[in-house]
């Protein structure tokens, strides 16, 4: 069972507790209004009236498709007898019932839904139900205060956390600035051209960092780098063709790299494609 709240009606304290979004109320609580000695006769003598089995029975058939409805039938043919009784534990045994709950320990008793809280609350004393209900909102509204307070929280908490992130990203994705030995240092094949613009090192450098790793410097690339790598690739054959040095090449492969990842880390659509 969730964890009880009090709220406090003319003097009586009356526990709550929630389910979900929907909240349950001691019975066993408000009959104390009636009958402080006694509040569990309080309870049942208001599920013996008809009235009050028809009211049940039209809450759970509202609420609860698991009812068992042939077994209230029966209930209903007896009630308002002489003979008649009705236990909360009885009644939810035998129907099924969800708006009724029986807690057993020395925080106990009947609990029911709010609807069926009210109900027992007019049936026990109209005045006491106003009280309640006044007292139930109050309760109410404190809880959508923290609920507010704690949305905001973490809506803060998001904030920073996205900023932490970004921060990280930019750190492990975005290119370095390659210095001018990075390039002009020659380097033996085109592919570790790119691999120097787009990730700062060679393919061998790479393995000797993370020996342990299976595959290769590309296999690891996250999505960012394998769009900006095709699009390196494009441009370095349209680079050569201009007849441009290595080192040249090197330097605007570099800057184009900046650029793209710094793009693409803030793409929405790219995003969606992960």
């Amino acid at each position: 069972m969730a964890k009880t709240n009090q709220i406090i009606v003319k003097g009586i304290s009356i526990a709550t507790f929630k389910i979900a979004s929907e909240s349950y109320i001691s019975l066993t609580d408000i009959a104390r209004n009636k009958n402080a000695d006694e509040p569990k006769d309080v309870v049942k003598n208001w599920m013996r009236s008809r009235t009050t089995v028809e009211f049940l029975g039209l809450w759970e058939q509202l609420n609860n498709p698991d009812f068992k409805g042939v077994e209230f039938d029966s209930f209903l043919f007896e009630a308002g007898s002489n003979s008649f009784t009705l236990s909360p534990s009885k009644w939810v045994e035998t129907t099924n019932a969800k708006g009724i709950i029986s807690k057993q320990g020395n925080k106990g008793g009947t609990f029911a839904h709010q609807d069926i809280a009210f109900e027992f609350a007019s049936w026990v004393s109209s005045g006491f139900k106003l009280y309640l209900i006044k007292e139930f909102q109050r309760l109410k509204e404190d809880e959508n205060d923290r609920l507010k307070l704690d949305w905001n929280l973490q809506r803060t908490l998001s904030k920073v956390n996205y900023q932490i992130h970004t921060d990280a990203i930019k750190e492990n994705l975005i290119p370095v600035k390659l210095g001018k030995q990075q390039i002009s240092f020659v380097y033996s094949n085109e592919a570790d051209l790119l691999n120097m613009a787009l990730f700062g090192k060679t393919a061998k450098q790479w393995r000797d960092e993370n020996s342990e790793t299976k595959g290769n410097i590309r296999d690891e690339a996250s999505l960012e780098q394998l769009v900006v790598l095709t699009n390196l690739e494009s441009i370095n054959a349209m680079l050569i063709k201009q007849k441009l040095s290595q080192s040249e090449r090197l330097s605007q492969l570099n800057e184009m790299a900046i650029i793209q990842m710094n793009s693409l880390v803030k793409s929405k659509a790219l995003k969606k494609l992960k």
